[in-house]
């Protein structure tokens, strides 16, 4: 995972393996808003199940939903977050979890999905924060 800001708040920007990837699948019945249909935080680009223009690389804003607080990354399946968890992120102040697309979920005090800033790619490896179709630099 690396870390950028972006209007003085951390983007992070991840890559996930297909295994990661076929996590995401099994996670929409435990989700909050699993399409990413509300409004605010997700662009049209984003409005897929891996909330990104690429499969494997994701990015988003690394601030909760619910009051602010930083959530922190827990990649590893299973463990102390339950059988079903396929990893994602944990908010420790409140206990809100989302799963590694930032997707919430449901009985959590987050009230939606972790942000997707605007960004495009500049090349095949190469990306820019801030800057998208709707918002030219």
């Amino acid at each position: 995972m690396k870390t950028v800001e972006w209007r003085g708040k951390p983007v992070w920007i991840i890559h996930r393996s297909p295994e990661q990837l076929a996590g995401l699948k099994t996670q929409d019945p435990l989700l909050a808003d699993p399409q990413s249909k509300r409004p605010g935080f997700t662009p049209k680009y984003a409005e897929n199940e891996g909330r990104s223009r690429k499969p494997e690389l994701f990015v988003c804003v690394g601030i909760c939903t619910h009051l602010g607080c930083s959530p922190t990354s827990h990649f590893e399946k299973g463990g102390s977050l339950g059988a079903d968890w396929q990893g994602g992120f944990l908010c420790p102040c409140h206990g809100s979890t989302f799963d590694l697309a930032g997707r919430v979920y449901k009985n959590k005090p987050a009230p939606d999905n972790l942000e997707v800033p605007p960004y495009q790619y500049l090349t095949d490896t190469r990306i820019i924060v801030g800057v998208d179709e709707d918002n030219k630099a």
